[in-house]
């Protein structure tokens, strides 16, 4: 099993450029897929970027693709989701979640509580 807590969010403006970060707990955090999800308000939680096991492979949503990246250090437990040249439309909770099977943007088993991302004009 593992827990993951988000953090990394906040108030930014169109344009900038935060890193979210995931912390998880648990030793077996490198056999985990580790993806971000988001929710806007009024609109169903969608995929963003998911990355392997070890890092050598990562694939992202079309919306966030050239913009996003996502990356992980396993000796620190930790996931990273760069955002560079935010729009308004980025705005939602930012989950990070994981799974045990492949690379995938489905059926993720754990789920973090989200950090807030505020795009401001």
């Amino acid at each position: 099993q593992v827990q993951l807590v988000e953090s990394g969010g906040g108030l930014v403006q169109a344009g900038g450029s935060p890193r979210l970060s995931c912390a998880a707990s648990g030793r077996t955090f490198s056999n985990y897929v580790i993806g971000w999800f988001r929710q806007a308000p009024g609109k169903e939680r969608e995929f963003v970027a998911a990355i392997s096991w070890r890092g050598a492979s990562t694939f992202n949503a079309d919306s966030v693709k050239d913009r996003f990246t996502i990356s992980r250090d396993n000796a620190k437990n930790m996931v990273y989701l760069q955002m560079n040249s935010l729009k308004h439309e980025d705005t939602a909770v930012y989950y990070c979640a994981a799974r045990r099977a492949g690379l995938s943007k489905y059926e993720y088993e754990y789920w973090g509580q989200g950090t807030q991302v505020t795009v401001s004009s």
